[in-house]
C-alpha cells in the first residue's frame, strides 16, 4: 500500500481500538496536572506504529504515547503521530476526538490524517493532491468581516476566561475538543478559523496542518510564522490560528503578539 493508504488503514485500526473502549472501562493515568493518558491511547499508539514501521521500517517516528529518540532528526521522512487526540473528551464520552496521523518529510506535513471513530469522519490530505472528508474534496471557507467569523477554539482555554477579551470580535467562539478534531472541522468549511491561545505540540497539528494547507488554507503562530516539523523541540508556542489563508491574514491582525 502506498503512505497514504496505510496511514489510512492504520487510522482506521486505532479507532476500532478506541470504539471499544468508549463508555466502557479502561484504565486512566495522570501525565501531568490536566493531562490525562488511558488504556486506548496505549493500546492505538503501539497498533498505529506497528502497521506504520513495518511497512516503512526506515522512517523516523515522534508520537505523544512513545518515549522520543533523536534518532528521528536524521531522518528524511518521519511519522508524527497523536494516537488519541482529546483523550479528556473521549473519558467525557463527549466525541471530539480523532486519531492523528501526519507524515513529514524534510520538515513539511506531505500526508495528514485524521479519523473520527465515533461519528466516521475520515479527514485527509496528500500534498498538492487536496484535501477531502470521506472521499468528497474540502475547501476552508472565507468571510469578509471579522464579526462574521466562527471561531473553533478550545474548551479549556475558554473555562480559564482567556477568550474573555474576543468576545466581541466574532460572530461566535465555539470551544471544541480535540486540537486535530478542530483543523480537520476548519478544512472541511464547518467554521472559519480554527485559534490557540497556549502551546501546542508537533502531535496535534501536524496532521491537521496537512489538511488545512490542501483545503486552499494555512497555519500560522501567533508571530506569524508557518512550523517546520520534526524539529528537536516539539512544543509549538505561543498559540496558533488556522484556515483560509485570507480570513487567516485578518484574526492574526487581532490576534497577534
Amino acid at each position: 500500500m502506498s503512505e497514504l493508504e496505510t496511514g489510512k488503514f492504520a487510522a482506521k485500526r486505532a479507532g476500532d481500538i478506541i470504539k471499544k473502549y468508549y463508555k466502557a472501562s479502561y484504565e486512566i493515568k495522570e501525565k501531568g496536572y490536566g493531562n490525562p493518558v488511558t488504556t486506548a491511547d496505549f493500546e492505538a499508539d503501539r497498533t498505529i506504529k506497528d502497521i506504520l514501521m513495518k511497512e516503512f521500517p526506515s522512517y523516523g517516528w515522534l508520537s505523544e504515547e512513545t518515549v522520543d529518540s533523536e534518532e528521528r532528526l536524521s531522518k528524511q521522512k518521519v511519522w508524527v503521530v497523536d494516537p488519541l487526540d482529546g483523550t479528556k473528551e473521549f473519558i467525557e464520552g463527549i466525541p471530539n476526538f480523532v486519531v492523528s496521523i501526519a507524515l513529514v518529510e524534510f520538515g513539511v506535513p506531505v500526508i495528514g490524517i485524521l479519523y473520527n471513530p465515533i461519528l466516521d469522519e475520515l479527514f485527509y490530505a496528500k500534498r498538492h493532491e487536496g484535501a477531502f472528508m470521506n472521499d468528497k474534496k474540502i475547501h476552508c471557507i472565507a468571510k469578509n468581516n471579522i464579526k462574521d467569523m466562527t471561531i473553533l477554539n478550545s474548551r479549556s482555554e475558554t473555562n480559564h476566561g482567556l477568550w474573555n477579551d474576543y468576545k466581541g470580535s466574532f460572530k461566535k467562539l465555539e470551544p471544541v475538543g480535540s486540537v486535530a478534531y478542530k483543523l480537520g472541522l476548519t478544512a472541511s468549511g464547518q467554521a472559519d478559523i480554527f485559534a490557540s491561545l497556549r502551546p501546542k505540540n508537533e502531535w496535534d497539528i501536524c496532521a491537521g496542518n496537512c489538511i488545512i494547507n490542501e483545503a486552499n488554507g494555512k497555519l500560522i503562530d501567533l508571530k506569524g510564522n508557518q512550523r517546520v516539523y520534526n524539529s528537536k523541540k516539539t512544543l509549538i508556542e505561543p498559540g496558533l490560528i488556522a484556515g483560509n489563508e485570507v480570513a487567516v491574514d485578518k484574526v492574526y491582525n487581532l490576534m497577534k503578539l
